[in-house]
């Protein structure tokens, strides 16, 4: 088939690169022609595991091509919208400007029946107005208007665009969603069920998917400082939780918060959808405080366990990025704790795997190191934000003999408090109480509750 994707950001260079190796003779566009010319010599915009070599192959094998000019919608079969919907200043909704401006673009190019397909993340009814917007445009050309969210995981697109849970598309007609069949026919061979609904249960269907991760992030961050408390482990926790099949262990794993270029603008998104509509989503309002609420305690953490105070220490700051395998910095826990370690008087080194250069952009007054161990070189203290694969091989040994305060703030959890402290180190992670602490926490849990019990008898 003939795919044009309008847009070559995450979605549109990753969906338009996997359907080219499907065999569909794919045109990305996007009107940066500075990014245009680098991909048409190989280089990607964005880091993701095995991308430039797909999009070799396919540029090779003449079934991927990139252009500024939106020519090859006059041929087209399908039309991707994959252009971005950030988060709309003011007011928390998605704006939608560049999905309609692409709209009214394709509504004068289409000839012939074409499929023009949302895979952008858009508010619920969107399709609407984008078919309403090409119609105008266009009132005698025959096409539909389809909505097929997209799931990626950045660092793992291709394997889950390939190999997907389920394949969602919102079509309203027998004719549009024959064709969505047909391009990912690739797909039936691994027996990928293909959710087949109307468009505004689609355009839904993503926001509600992605709010319910953010949701078990948002709580297991939150039974973390639980178990601080209370001398329980969340690990544990989570494992004991995860292991009930209504539940599974994916998203338990407890951090610094969630952030990436989805969770935070849909969440938000989603609520002030809901309340436009005097339908709020109550559940997500509480996981937007709490994540932000989260990311703002995470520089404390980092506070208290060096005594109360950062004031002219150096802190060695390992991983920069929402999370690892991207280069991707867009609503990043850094972005709030490096700001405020530095703003509480502490000098900040920084190393990042894939992130330096977005980092570079966000965060001042911060010392970039070359490498992990350039970055430890001098410190204080180390913090532990992103948990690249590479962070957990260090010789703890030697970082301890290196650091002069010897003390490792883990706020991913990739170590264990025994080889730390075996290593030399003090240790400090999220939701595992000191050793020795759990006995004193239970008592004082104990005194709570015969405290309560006392209260209730008075009574």
């Amino acid at each position: 088939m003939r795919v044009v994707m309008i847009g070559t950001g995450y979605v549109g260079l990753v969906s338009g690169a996997c359907f080219a190796d499907f065999g569909h003779e794919v045109t990305c566009i996007d009107k940066d022609a500075g990014k245009i010319a680098s991909l048409e010599k190989g280089v990607m915009p964005i880091y993701e595991p095995g991308l430039d070599v797909l999009v070799e192959q396919n540029v090779k094998a003449g079934r991927l091509s990139f252009s500024t000019e939106p020519d090859a919608v006059k041929e087209a079969d399908v039309v991707f919208l994959a252009v971005g919907t950030p988060t709309r200043r003011g007011d928390g909704h998605a704006d939608l400007t560049y999905v309609y401006a692409a709209a009214e673009e394709i509504g004068r190019l289409i000839t012939g029946y074409t499929v023009i397909v949302t895979k952008s993340t858009v508010p619920v009814g969107t399709g609407d107005e984008v078919e309403a917007i090409i119609r105008g445009v266009a009132p005698e050309a025959e096409f539909d208007v389809a909505s097929n969210p997209e799931f990626l995981r950045e660092g793992a697109a291709i394997e889950d665009f390939k190999r997907p849970d389920r394949v969602v598309v919102g079509a309203e007609t027998e004719r549009a969603l024959a064709v969505l069949r047909d391009l990912y026919r690739p797909l039936f061979l691994n027996e990928t069920p293909v959710v087949a609904v109307n468009r505004r249960t689609a355009e839904l269907t993503k926001y509600a998917a992605n709010a319910f991760l953010a949701t078990k992030i948002a709580f297991i961050n939150e039974i973390a400082d639980l178990c601080d408390v209370v001398g329980a482990n969340v690990q544990q926790v989570a494992k004991g939780i995860g292991l009930d099949k209504r539940i599974g262990g994916k998203f338990l794993n407890a951090g610094p918060g969630y952030g990436g270029s989805c969770f935070p603008k849909d969440t938000l998104a989603l609520s002030r959808t809901a309340h436009q509509v005097a339908s709020p989503v109550t559940i997500v309002d509480s996981v937007i405080a709490s994540n932000d609420k989260r990311k703002a305690a995470m520089a404390d953490v980092v506070v208290r366990a060096a005594g109360g105070s950062v004031a002219g220490k150096t802190i060695a700051v390992l991983g920069l990025t929402f999370k690892p395998n991207t280069d991707d910095m867009r609503e990043a826990p850094s972005l709030v704790v490096v700001p405020a370690l530095v703003k509480a008087g502490a000098r900040v080194t920084a190393f990042d795997p894939e992130g330096m250069d977005e980092a570079k952009k966000h965060i001042a007054d911060v010392t970039f190191a070359p490498s992990a161990p350039a970055c430890l070189e001098g410190a204080d203290l180390a913090v532990i934000l992103t948990e690249w694969d590479q962070f957990r091989a260090f010789d703890l040994k030697t970082m301890a003999e290196g650091l002069k305060d010897r003390l490792l703030v883990d706020l991913r959890n990739i170590y264990t408090r025994d080889e730390a402290e075996r290593a030399g180190l003090t240790y400090v992670s999220v939701g595992r109480p000191d050793a020795g602490s759990g006995a004193s926490l239970g008592a004082k849990v104990s005194d709570l509750a015969r405290e309560r019990d006392g209260r209730g008898a008075a009574r």
